[in-house]
């Protein structure tokens, strides 16, 4: 027997109403009246009885249950709750019918995450259209901007892979370009694309060459501005927005992913000009951090595309505390980080500019690894020449190594020996101490989600029903030949994370073609991809990926089985003298066959 699902639950998240709204409509909204309203029902026992109105039909087999708030035709088998007959009748979708329903009773709808992504569209939008403005403003009349660019050395093409552009020095161009369109100011306002004051509106950025800030799904998130004259900031940056948080995005990773994949290790700068003059040069594995300290979410995305980074922050006391913290996050999250020394304190902008391609590579090969820098910091802490601050500069290394691998932490404490003449015996000693059991203490687990929203969401979402959704994936992932194995029961994605993944998965599908995993991240939202990294990291098949697919096919038809018996018994609850007999013996069949089944198994 086929089984087939009538799950609205996949339908509601997809609407992306909370599951509290639904039931208080469906709590508020009496069915009979509702459906009154349209089919004339007659009182029948307990229930109502009328003709229906989804077929043609003369003797009435329409039955509307006040008790259970549910309808079934006997001669159609239409069926379903109060949302379900508006769809029906008045030919809507389920959004369309709960936006009904709340507006008649007068039910505020509160919207989730899948609503958001369509508002998130139109930021995109006006984002999108900011920077075409700009674009136009820099290359189609001559400007301060498209000089101030050339004597920087930039070339046409550089400037139109990044999409450079310039907001010339009026007050109010933006914003009486988006007001002959007629865009809500108060999205641009939400944006910062344009500021007001003293209830007068002008343009956020003025007299600035214009930095695009892309994410890697190509969409315009956010603006960085480079004063071309003498004003303050030098450089101003849109504010956070819906669609813009700089803890989850690095400038230039949408252009240079690939090159970061190819080459296997990532540069990683501090600002849009050290990115756009290394890929001038041919240096094209770079990415920069947006003016603030690295974070976890923007390490995940790098890892993504390898586990090498080496910093090349700036000289100054700011880019080497930067320096600092990006190196724990980064070691933290299990990559293998190296720092960059510039020397005579330039940046890579202006380093690469003066050198060339070959002298930078050279300074790329010569980057110190993560112990080693922080070992050298520590070195140029404290002088060496005085017993009593030798003495605290070990204690300080020893602190440091041991949060390293016991090989790692074995090579540097005879290097360490070789230079400062103290036995390894006494330095281990000072990193170990007399318990033996840390002679081998493990590295820091891998970091968790940064969010703690998301954190929340994943745990309280986690259970049986997810284990079967993450396992499904896994094993589309491992095996794209699971895909349209896994399409008929594509209804058990519940979960809105899985949901997002197995969509992208469906899209990317090709015959006797692997997922690309890596086009399948980049697509993802950060939240979406920490759900995609508990995948990989925490569902194990053991080598018995078919035997879990059979194993979880196994539950989702038992799952099906179970509600279909309680779709059965509920309209064989609803029967009467008047029901065909015909349809209740079949019925009955099918119930009796489910319950067998069931006994089997």
């Amino acid at each position: 027997m086929t089984i087939h699902s009538k799950s609205g639950v996949v339908s509601e998240l997809s609407a992306g109403f909370q599951e509290n709204v639904i039931e208080e409509i469906k709590s508020r909204c009496s069915i009979v009246d509702v459906i009154g309203r349209h089919v004339v029902l007659k009182k029948a026992g307990s229930n109502y009885k009328g003709v229906c109105p989804f077929h043609n039909e003369k003797t009435p087999s329409f039955v509307v249950s006040d008790a259970k708030q549910i309808f079934t035709c006997f001669g159609c088998g239409a069926s379903g709750d109060v949302i379900e007959f508006v769809k029906r009748y008045h030919n809507l979708d389920f959004q369309g019918a709960v936006e009904k329903l709340a507006a008649e009773y007068g039910i505020e709808l509160k919207k989730n995450q899948y609503d958001k992504e369509s508002k998130k569209a139109i930021y995109y939008d006006i984002n999108r259209e900011a920077a075409s403005f700009f674009y136009r403003s820099f290359t189609r009349t001559a400007n301060p901007g498209i000089e101030y660019m050339k004597k920087r050395g930039m070339d046409a093409g550089t400037l139109k892979k990044f999409g450079i552009g310039y907001a010339d020095e009026k007050w109010d161009s933006l914003y009486r370009h988006f007001m002959e369109k007629g865009t809500d100011i108060k999205l641009l306002l939400e944006l910062g694309l344009i500021s007001q004051s003293k209830g007068r509106y002008y343009d956020k950025f003025r007299n600035r060459v214009m930095f695009p800030i892309i994410n890697t799904r190509g969409k315009v998130i956010g603006f960085g501005g480079r004063a071309i004259a003498d004003q303050t900031p030098k450089y101003l940056n849109s504010p956070e927005s819906p669609v813009f948080l700089k803890k989850n995005n690095l400038y230039g990773l949408n252009s240079a992913r690939q090159d970061i994949n190819k080459e296997d290790y990532a540069i990683l700068v501090e600002g849009y000009m050290d990115v756009i003059s290394l890929y001038k040069s041919g240096i094209k594995n770079v990415a920069a951090s947006l003016g603030t300290a690295l974070t976890e979410s923007q390490a995940s995305m790098l890892k993504r595309y390898t586990d090498h980074i080496i910093l090349s922050y700036d000289a100054d006391e700011a880019g080497q505390a930067a320096t600092l913290r990006g190196m724990d996050i980064l070691h933290r999250m299990g990559c293998k980080v190296k720092v960059l020394h510039i020397p005579d304190g330039k940046d890579p902008d202006e380093f690469i500019k003066k050198n060339g391609k070959d002298a930078f590579l050279q300074l790329v090969k010569k980057a110190l690894p993560f112990a080693s820098y922080k070992i050298q910091k520590l070195r140029q802490k404290y002088d060496l020449q005085s017993t009593e601050e030798s003495v605290i500069f070990l204690q300080e290394t020893a602190k440091f190594l041991r949060q390293l691998s016991p090989v790692e932490t074995d090579v540097y404490i005879k290097k360490i020996a070789n230079e400062t003449h103290i036995s390894e015996g006494a330095i281990r000693l000072e990193v170990y101490g007399s318990n033996m059991e840390h002679l081998n203490p493990k590295t820091r687990e891998m970091s968790q989600p940064e969010h703690e929203t998301d954190k929340k969401s994943i745990k309280k979402m986690d259970g049986s029903k997810l284990l079967l959704e993450k396992s499904l994936i896994k094993l589309m992932l491992l095996k794209s030949s699971y895909v349209p194995r896994i399409k008929p029961y594509e209804t058990i994605f519940q979960n809105p994370f899985c949901m997002r993944i197995y969509g992208l998965i469906q899209s990317l599908y090709k015959d006797d073609e692997e997922i690309d995993r890596k086009k399948l991240a980049d697509a993802l939202e950060p939240a979406e991809y920490q759900m995609l990294r508990s995948i990989w990291k925490d569902v194990y098949l053991a080598d018995r990926d078919e035997d879990v697919f059979t194993d979880c096919i196994s539950h989702i038809e038992d799952g099906f089985r179970h509600k279909r018996e309680q779709e059965i018994i509920q309209i064989l609850s609803l029967s009467d003298e008047d029901m065909d007999s015909s349809v209740i013996e079949q019925l009955t069949r099918e119930l009796m066959e489910i319950q067998k089944q069931k006994v089997q198994r």
